[in-house]
């Protein structure tokens, strides 16, 4: 039966969290799933997802970032904090191997905890998660710049579909997340081989976020990853939900090699 909770984090803020539950049976598959939402949205964009991995026998956890849905505010919004979120989450459930999933910023959080603690992370799935710039990229302005067109779809279909994760979210950290993609990070970039879990990166092409060029050369440095590519734009798993199954539950439900 799926409940729902809230764990606090060593700083101190409460991440809200549902919980599938153990599975049993024949079907019941060990490894749980854990589900990351993007900026501005909630853990209730996985309900149909959640649902299809349940049915399968799967575990599944979907939680709501620190700023976001029932989760608390917080005086800080760094990009290494979200990702230890999703770890400390994990490891107060007494969660030892995952399957994480994220989009856009969940989808980084997600690859933030797959290189800190590579040994708990098996299947890693990363959905339109804007990359930071590399080193020697040229940093982007943020304060003369406006949302570009996807940015403002999915903005404005995000309030039409989920107005209570839209109200919910603390607007503060906007313009922080959004200057942390957009200024180079060397560590996150050195980091990327420390990821042991098979990666699975999905790009909404042409409308999606992210720049072709980087995810080179992150697909590059991640030691077994693989891309593909959807015509769609930002949400896939929202907007062209049967092909982000498509491609995303073979990948979760794949056994390890004997």
């Amino acid at each position: 039966m799926e409940t729902s909770r809230t764990t606090a984090t060593r700083t101190g803020v409460a991440i809200a969290y549902r919980d599938s539950g153990v599975r049993s049976g024949p079907a019941a598959h060990l490894v749980p799933v854990v589900l990351v939402h993007g900026m501005g949205g909630d853990g209730g964009t996985w309900d149909r997802f959640m649902r299809a991995l349940v049915s399968r026998g799967r575990r599944v956890v979907v939680l709501d970032l620190r700023g976001h849905g029932r989760s608390a505010r917080a005086a800080s919004y760094l990009f290494e904090e979200f990702g230890s979120d999703v770890v400390e989450v994990c490891d107060n459930l007494g969660l030892s191997q995952v399957d994480l999933v994220g989009h856009s910023l969940g989808g980084h959080a997600a690859s933030l905890a797959a290189q800190t603690r590579p040994e708990l992370v098996r299947r890693l799935v990363i959905e339109e998660a804007p990359l930071p710039l590399r080193p020697g990229d040229p940093e982007q302005v943020f304060s003369n710049r406006l949302p570009s067109l996807p940015e403002l779809w999915h903005a404005t279909t995000s309030l039409i579909r989920h107005p209570r994760a839209v109200f919910a979210f603390d607007r503060s950290m906007t313009r922080s997340a959004l200057e942390q993609f957009r200024r180079p990070d060397p560590l996150w970039w050195d980091q990327l081989p420390r990821i042991e879990a098979d990666t699975l990166i999905l790009r909404g092409g042409p409308g999606g976020m992210v720049d072709a060029r980087r995810l080179e050369s992150a697909v590059a440095a991640i030691p077994r990853c693989r891309v593909v590519v959807f015509p769609g734009g930002h949400s896939i798993h929202r907007d062209r939900y049967d092909e982000f199954e498509a491609a995303a539950m073979p990948f979760l439900m794949e056994s390890e090699p004997n």
